[in-house]
């Protein structure tokens, strides 16, 4: 029984993620240098830089595996020991002696032909080393789930050829396996790694400088000018301030401890329960990478691998990225109005032009990104830009001024927080070399086919749980490139515009966020509003019931996503703001009054069809939600002991 517990624990420390260590004072100089050394490298690689993508790539990934684990523990239920200062240091040294071995033979690698040029023995010892680090690191920063995925399909790969049928692939070797997973621009080094290795961090490290400028706290501002007056405006000012960060940060769980620690106690003192405040914050905090102009680097990771233009992606997501937060700020007025919540003493709230006066500036930098991108200039190129005006921008304040510690710093923290991102890509690219070399790709289109039998709205449901399942505890680029890989030729084969597709797939590889049973953003929140983890996320999924069903409305009717004339458009957005308000008054159970399980369940169909595109139905159904507004009126106004000529 002793050796099954002795086991047990093991087990569990193994598939448990690690933590951030607690750094000496020498340690943090080493962190300074190192994670500045980084953040530096990629400034210079994207202004001045003429290296081939293998070296760029594998110049990142080593010291972003040196970052990890200089940085992390092997689990959060060990203590600190000289034993694992040892692994730590092996892993490392590894890490930096698999990174020079790649930028050395960075050549002969881009060149060869992968599965038919044999590996030398290097090769092979250096590959393997690469793949054992990077899974490892994903585990020690993400978790295991993403780490399982990866082996299954390696595993799949590996023995594929024991199988029958659909799932029967042609037998590989072990050496031919890790070819693909290690010396191909399918596996390890493929598109996942490279737009983290590029503009996805420089985004990173822009949120970074932002942030410390003096950023934060204008938007936090802004937010309680914006908000703070109306019912209930602690929440809003979440929303607001969340929706501000969120659409640069990219990172929904990096966004609930930025803000979070403000506004859940705000809306909490207010008077929204401990469950209901925490939701509300990982609901704003994962929609701001819905957001244009940036959503966290969404757009131009959709450009990436679409081939589509910027502009013509961050127009499409600006209605459903709208709709997303109507759908919140709905759930949020209403639950005020059903709890006759205070507003707030305007002595406490600032005034939104003493707001802007004071730090209006602060939104130069995102304008200028807006800007240079439009006019067709590179992501990387313009982010730069941007933390080069942010700087700039900076000396106009003394109190906000950055000076060369201020820059290492920020430098430093952009490193940091693309640690999680990095390793994630690199994982995912483990994934697709399993996808590709075994051409489970092309079969998986037959697969959901054959069981939806090729009906639209079946293969959508299939396909958001699969995004979901995929993004649990992912950052969204990984997320995103690895669920774009497997679902949206599928989506495009039922006749969808791949533009369509690829938002309906970013949109639920950023939900995974706050969908249990892995909603990290939700955790997140859970932990600072000291409250069960589930029930938070449980309450997240309700709360933003609607938000899972605007995708699916964009894809029936592409006028949402601008993909139509302006009539169509306009009508399109009123019907499905109206279906929205609706559907939100069912989920809180309140309009006038507290509304019966019957009316909710009316109410929340009627919205689904409002904002349906059929005319005729969205007519029936405002017909019919008129009826429950009218009823319902006249009863609030009959409880009030009103004369029934004032009722009618």
């Amino acid at each position: 029984m002793e050796v099954l517990k002795r086991t047990n624990h093991r087990l569990r420390l193994f598939f448990s993620e690690g933590e951030r260590r607690s750094l000496t004072r020498i340690e943090k100089m080493f962190l300074l240098i190192i994670g500045s050394s980084l953040s530096i490298y990629q400034v210079w690689s994207v202004l001045y830089s003429k290296l081939d993508a293998i070296n760029q790539m594998a110049i990142h990934l080593s010291f972003i595996l040196v970052l990890t684990f200089f940085l992390y523990s092997f689990s959060k239920q060990i203590a600190q020991s000289r034993v694992q200062a040892v692994i730590n240091y092996l892993f490392i040294g590894l890490a930096i002696s698999a990174g020079t071995y790649y930028f050395i033979h960075a050549e002969r690698i881009a060149l060869r032909t992968v599965g038919v040029d044999g590996l030398t023995t290097l090769d092979i010892v250096f590959g393997l080393t690469f793949v054992l680090l990077v899974m490892e690191a994903a585990r020690r920063t993400i978790g295991f789930s993403i780490v399982a995925v990866a082996l299954v399909f390696i595993i799949y790969s590996l023995y594929g050829h024991l199988l029958e049928g659909t799932w029967y692939h042609y037998e590989m070797s072990p050496a031919e396996v890790l070819d693909h997973l290690a010396f191909s621009f399918n596996g390890l080094w493929g598109s996942p790694i490279s737009v983290a290795a590029s503009f996805v961090f420089i985004f990173v490290l822009f949120g970074a400088f932002l942030q410390r400028s003096g950023a934060s706290e204008f938007f936090f501002k802004l937010s309680i000018a914006i908000a703070g007056r109306t019912r209930g405006g602690a929440a809003k000012i979440a929303i607001i301030a969340s929706a501000f960060f969120g659409t640069i940060s990219g990172s929904p769980t990096a966004n609930v401890v930025t803000t979070g620690p403000f506004t859940i106690p705000l809306a909490m003192k207010l008077g929204y329960s401990r469950r209901f405040a925490a939701a509300v914050e990982a609901i704003a905090s994962t929609g701001g990478s819905l957001l244009p102009p940036i959503m966290g680097s969404s757009a131009f990771l959709m450009a990436a691998v679409t081939g589509l233009p910027y502009g013509t992606i961050a127009i499409a997501a600006l209605l459903p990225g709208i709709l997303f937060y109507v759908s919140l700020f709905s759930v949020v007025h209403l639950e005020a109005i059903r709890l006759d919540l205070p507003r707030a003493s305007e002595g406490e709230i600032p005034k939104v032009k003493d707001v802007l006066r004071s730090g209006s500036y602060h939104f130069l930098p995102v304008i200028m990104l807006v800007v240079f991108l439009f006019q067709g200039y590179s992501p990387s190129r313009t982010g730069v830009y941007g933390i080069i005006t942010i700087v700039v921008l900076s000396w106009l304040t003394k109190k906000n001024r950055m000076g060369v510690q201020t820059i290492l710093k920020s430098l430093t923290s952009g490193a940091q927080s693309a640690i999680p991102i990095s390793t994630a890509c690199a994982t995912a690219g483990l994934v697709i070399a399993g996808i590709m070399s075994t051409g489970l790709g092309g079969k998986l289109n037959s697969i959901i086919l054959s069981m939806t039998a090729g009906y639209l709205i079946p293969s959508l449901i299939i396909i958001m749980v699969m995004c979901i399942i995929l993004g649990m505890g992912m950052p969204v680029a990984a997320a995103y490139v690895l669920t774009a890989m497997l679902a949206a030729p599928t989506l495009i084969s039922l006749d969808i515009s791949p533009l369509a597709a690829h938002l309906f797939i970013v949109y639920f590889s950023i939900i995974s966020a706050i969908t249990p049973p892995v909603a990290v953003a939700s955790f997140a929140a859970a932990g600072i509003a000291d409250v069960n983890p589930t029930k938070v996320s449980f309450e997240a999924v309700r709360l933003s019931l609607t938000s899972y069903i605007i995708p699916f409305i964009f894809v029936l009717n592409e006028a949402l996503i601008m993909n139509g004339t302006i009539l169509q458009i306009i009508y399109a957005f009123m019907m499905t703001t109206i279906g929205i308000i609706v559907i939100s008054s069912s989920l809180i159970g309140y309009l006038y009054r507290e509304l019966n399980a019957g009316y909710r369940l009316l109410l929340f169909f009627c919205g689904i069809c409002i904002a349906a595109p059929y005319v005729y139905l969205n007519v029936a159904s405002i017909v019919c939600v008129a009826f429950v507004v009218l009823v319902e009126h006249r009863s609030h106004l009959l409880k009030k002991n009103k004369p029934l000529n004032e009722v009618v």
